[in-house]
């Protein structure tokens, strides 16, 4: 009996062959400081489509300059970045994986020469820059970015588009009453601190109809930040926006101490899903083919997010098809070495 982790699934126009996707993760890997795709990309991204995962996900792909993590990010503020990203989806197609892309804006948590921006003057801690607060202008210039981007996102032949808002970067730092203390349109309710995220997405559903993920962070671990309650109704809201699926992760907008175990975050997807009546993604310490199995048997959440261990394991799929007890398609060179 086929096991739901290798079942189809169908979300938007696309059908996914598995319930498998290779989750978001920084490579730091751009040698020129330019934000292009390099040979180490090809090889890393491929090699997962190759190993059977149903969808790759790109690292945070920075949608300006100033938006990355680091200068060794990947970018997509340029139309010059197009054709090596086109040629990473190419090969990840050919290979039989769906092809996403993170787009992301580092926000206060960018570790760069320049000037940062976040919504409030307020560093992470000691070790980051202060940032600059956003002008209204500067919002409204950062919206158009992420617009621009999931049109160079569609020309390079991506399938899926996910926003990244968590881990502290600059959507999940507009979401949190700990970092933003702004007092006009973009801060100081609830409502007004989700009106950047809600513009995001209105901008990129103007040149993007394929499926739309948004990754969150559904907890602060902090006193006074957001919950996963408050996450069910941001939950709603992304659904009414025609976001398809919500990728849901924790943490990382303030310093705190995570106690982390084996499927930590699930709760969380868990909740979402079903109180906000939304599609969502699991991820964090799932490790086994069992652990994923469990997850969707039990109607947790829709698909299952490998990081870490598809660092470990490029062919993960069939380390879990082999844990299940089931068999699933090889590459058709690699079929003498698959045999079960």
């Amino acid at each position: 009996m086929e096991k739901k982790l290798f079942s189809p699934y169908k979300i938007n126009d696309l059908t996914l062959k598995n319930r498998i996707v290779m989750a978001p993760m920084c490579m730091y890997s751009c040698e020129k400081e330019d934000g292009f795709v390099t040979d180490f990309h090809i090889t890393h991204y491929v090699s997962r489509a190759v190993g059977q995962v149903g969808l790759v996900i790109l690292e945070a792909t920075a949608v300006t300059p100033q938006g990355r993590i680091s200068h060794q990010d990947l970018g997509i503020w340029s139309d010059e970045h197009v054709p090596g990203l086109t040629k990473l989806t190419q090969q990840i197609k050919q290979s039989g994986a769906a092809a996403g892309i993170q787009l992301a804006h580092a926000g206060r948590k960018a570790a760069l020469r320049d000037e940062i921006i976040a919504p409030s003057a307020i560093a992470f801690d000691d070790k980051y820059k202060e940032p600059k607060a956003m002008t209204v202008e500067e919002i409204k210039e950062t919206v158009e970015a992420f617009r621009l981007a999931a049109e160079r996102s569609k020309r390079a032949g991506f399938d899926v588009i996910e926003i990244h808002a968590a881990h502290g970067y600059l959507i999940n730092q507009f979401l949190s009453p700990l970092t933003n203390k702004r007092e006009d349109e973009y801060g100081g309710t609830a409502e007004k601190r989700f009106r950047f995220l809600r513009e995001v997405l209105e901008e990129v559903k103007t040149v993007w109809d394929g499926p739309l993920f948004v990754r969150v962070s559904a907890y602060d671990y902090h006193g006074e930040g957001l919950t996963v309650d408050d996450y069910v109704t941001i939950g709603s809201s992304l659904k009414e926006l025609g976001v398809d699926l919500i990728d849901v992760s924790s943490g990382a907008v303030v310093p705190a101490r995570i106690h982390a175990y084996p499927g930590y975050q699930v709760k969380f997807a868990e909740k979402i899903k079903h109180e906000a009546d939304v599609a969502t993604g699991a991820v964090g310490l799932i490790t086994t083919g069992i652990q994923a199995e469990e997850i969707l048997q039990n109607d947790r959440a829709d698909l299952i997010f490998i990081a870490r261990e598809l660092l470990r394991d490029p062919y993960w799929p069939r380390t879990a098809a082999k844990e299940l007890g089931t068999s699933i398609q090889s590459p058709k060179q690699y079929e003498r070495g698959w045999i079960f």
